[in-house]
């Protein structure tokens, strides 16, 4: 799931799956004290209390940092400056996007749409919102209606953050050339080293889950030496070892990255590294992070499906599953219920979903592997990949 998050859990597919950005489609990685922008505007705001649009612009940054952070109280943050400028203005577009962003986070991907289309009410010119609305409605398996909006916003406001939702777009349909060449232009177009990183860590995406190694970690590190602190670009580093066989480089790698930036995904993915290695999973950190999502109001039950069906108990990877579903129907949470249900022994029913989760074409090849193995346990002739792993699945998720 790309975080613009592009971009998850889609997850979010995981884990933030599809924050806003005003400016930019790129975070701006670093800890809040590299960041004087939002105490300045915390200083304006102290002396202009009633610029609602300045509490609209703080609660974007709080989104920002919880996403960069990982730290999700900045969620709570975001809520308290939202609700100052919703009792300032509450029908102005910039309110209504910044609320839309922030129900993006915490993957309420319905109150998402919702808002952002009525910031396009408010005005149809604001590029930011049809953003949310793309991300929104990809996230909840609306691929038609998504497309609309990224073309909307190709239209109003061509730049790193439309060409990388376009490249998504694209994507999804099974277009990797075409993904390709919108990340392409968003290349030419970045400018920031925040920008430039953004794009070239997910230029290397494209070729991780294309199974060109050498290509993905070369644009990894092309995206470091653009930003060394973008953590991303790091954990691509630390797949590409682990996915290539160079293990304890992997677990050096996954230690930088979650020092930096604990979030459920690498978390995982530095277990199922340290089980490939014969070493136990420690997943205490991990659930400690699940705790503090779901005290900030994040719903992540596609989190917690994918891990109980391949690290814990496929009942309970159901349910979570079977819940991602009926919220957000989208390809990855198809995939998710399809895979529970085959660890849960049903195989004829996770068909169902596995097809739907491989409908639109989409190259992922852990959707694919799942069906694959699917299908064989139904007796059906079906090609597996000999080059996929499936004990490190969590490294072929997007991130």
């Amino acid at each position: 799931m790309r975080s613009f998050a592009l971009f998850a859990g889609l997850a979010l597919v995981g884990a933030v799956v599809y924050t806003i950005f005003f400016s930019s489609a790129a975070p701006t990685p670093g800890p809040a004290a590299e960041r004087p922008v939002a105490e300045t505007l915390q200083a304006r705001l102290k002396r202009l209390p009633g610029d609602f649009r300045g509490w609209a612009q703080l609660a974007t940054q709080y989104v920002d940092q919880a996403r960069v952070t990982g730290d999700p109280s900045y969620y709570g943050k975001a809520e308290g400056a939202l609700a100052t400028a919703a009792k300032l203005r509450s029908g102005d577009d910039l309110v209504l996007a910044g609320q839309a962003a922030l129900a993006a986070g915490r993957h309420e991907f319905a109150d998402a749409a919702r808002l952002a289309e009525r910031a396009i009410d408010a005005n149809p010119y604001g590029a930011a919102a049809y953003g949310v609305l793309a991300d929104a409605k990809t996230q909840l398996g609306d691929l038609r209606a998504a497309q609309r909006a990224v073309d909307t916003m190709m239209g109003l406001r061509p730049g790193v953050a439309a060409f990388a939702r376009a490249s998504y777009a694209a994507e999804l349909r099974g277009d990797r050339d075409g993904a390709r060449k919108y990340l392409e232009l968003a290349h030419e177009d970045a400018f920031s080293p925040a920008d430039t990183a953004y794009v070239r860590y997910y230029l290397g995406e494209l070729a991780l889950h294309s199974g060109d190694l050498a290509e993905a970690a070369d644009w990894y590190a092309k995206a470091l030496r653009a930003y060394p602190a973008y953590t991303p670009a790091l954990a691509g580093q630390a797949r590409t070892a682990a996915l290539g066989g160079r293990l304890s480089e992997a677990l050096d790698l996954y230690d930088s990255v979650v020092e930096r930036l604990p979030l459920p995904q690498y978390l995982i993915e530095q277990g199922e590294t340290r089980l490939k290695t014969g070493q136990k999973a420690d997943w205490t950190l991990l659930k400690a992070q699940r705790k503090l999502f779901e005290a900030a109001g994040v719903r992540d039950d596609l989190t917690w499906a994918e891990f109980e069906a391949d690290h814990g108990d496929p009942a309970a990877a159901v349910k979570h599953a079977r819940a991602e579903y009926a919220r957000n129907r989208n390809l990855v949470a198809a995939d998710a219920l399809a895979w529970a249900l085959y660890k849960a022994g049903k195989p004829q029913e996770a068909l169902t979903y596995a097809k739907r989760a491989t409908a639109t074409g989409w190259q992922n090849p852990l959707l694919s592997y799942h069906r694959a193995v699917i299908e064989r346990a139904l007796g059906r002739p079906a090609r597996v990949d000999p080059t996929f792993d499936p004990a490190l699945s969590a490294l072929a998720r997007f991130s």
